[in-house]
C-alpha cells in the first residue's frame, strides 16, 4: 500500500515540476523582452540626449583654434 502513494507521490511531483518549469521559461522569456525594450527605449533617449556633443567629438570638430598643423611663417 505504501508503495501506491510513494509512486502517486512521485507522479504527483513530476507533474508539478514540469509545470513549474514551463512557468518559469515563460517568465524569462517576458522578462528578456521588457528588459530588451527597455535597453532600447534607453539607447533611443541617450541618442537625443547626448547625440549632439558626442557627434562633435566623433567627427573631429576643434573650437576655438586651427586643426592646421605647421609652425609661422
Amino acid at each position: 500500500m505504501g508503495s501506491i502513494f510513494s509512486a502517486i507521490g512521485s507522479g504527483i511531483n513530476a507533474i508539478i515540476s514540469a509545470i513549474a518549469g514551463v512557468i518559469m521559461t515563460i517568465v524569462g522569456a517576458i522578462t528578456t523582452v521588457i528588459v530588451t525594450i527597455f535597453d532600447v527605449i534607453v539607447d533611443i533617449l541617450c541618442c537625443r540626449c547626448f547625440g549632439s556633443r558626442r557627434a562633435g567629438r566623433r567627427t573631429g570638430r576643434r573650437s576655438g583654434r586651427s586643426t592646421r598643423r605647421g609652425g609661422v611663417y
